[in-house]
């Protein structure tokens, strides 16, 4: 009977879909006042559910998001996602794709190609990348925690091309350039004559889980072109953020 007034909560406050306060969650879950308060607590204790703003006011927890994340397959995420990349990929009329991190690397798990049967473009592939040496991983890096920075950094770093920035130094710096313009360009760094261009998604609190990212060759990515699609996909990693987070919300 606890779980199940437990999960009741959380249902409501997941379907709501803005902060919801302790007066309406009681109201709508029909639980006496001391009951519902007391279980709004532990919800709060435990990560579950959130006070943004201090105000009285909960929305579903970082801890339970993370969660569902986790349990999120690479099929669920490309479902929710793909449309979206289709749309970019004939907007830009450029190869569009989604990469992932988890287990301390980061994989291309969706591509979307241009329909433009005159149109010359770059799959990347499927599959981990560089963790130092690619915009979608590079995208992820910057905005994640100094310890798994400094991981990335230990050791030898393999210089793909003369182009790889291949040194803590250079790799530091242009981290802070990332976070500054919001996304993450890789000009020649693993393929001569091929560049890309990535944005972090990022998962409510928990930071940049995945990033989106557009490639093509060097020839029509200059800079300037890079950086034009850079910001339009910061704003397609909102869209995606919200679908997946969306997705995971109706599952939980």
């Amino acid at each position: 009977m606890h779980l199940e007034r437990l999960i009741h909560l959380l249902e409501i406050i997941a379907v709501v879909g803005r902060p919801i306060s302790a007066t309406e969650a009681q109201i709508a879950s029909g639980l006496p006042k001391p009951t519902c308060y007391r279980l709004m607590q532990t919800l709060q204790e435990q990560g579950l559910i959130e006070e943004p703003n201090n105000d009285g006011r909960y929305v579903i927890g970082e801890r339970l998001i993370r969660i569902a994340l986790l349990g999120k397959s690479d099929v669920d995420v490309r479902r929710v996602a793909a449309p979206l990349l289709k749309v970019a990929a004939t907007k830009f009329n450029e190869t569009v794709f989604l990469a992932r991190f988890r287990d301390s690397k980061v994989e291309i798990i969706h591509v979307e190609t241009p329909d433009d049967p005159a149109r010359a473009f770059i799959h990347p592939g499927l599959g981990e990348r560089p963790m130092h040496a690619c915009s979608c991983s590079k995208a992820i890096a910057a905005f994640t925690e100094q310890n798994f920075q400094d991981k990335i950094l230990q050791g030898s770093l393999q210089a793909y091309t003369d182009h790889t920035k291949a040194t803590r130094e250079d790799l530091l710096a242009e981290f802070d350039i990332i976070r500054k313009q919001g996304f993450a360009d890789c000009d020649q760094e693993i393929d001569i004559g091929i560049s890309s261009v990535a944005a972090p998604i990022t998962i409510g609190n928990i930071g940049a889980t995945f990033s989106v990212g557009a490639v093509g060759p060097v020839r029509r990515f200059g800079k300037d072109y890079r950086h034009n699609i850079g910001r339009q996909l910061t704003q397609l990693a909102t869209k995606i953020s919200g679908a997946i987070q969306l997705c995971n919300v109706a599952e939980v």
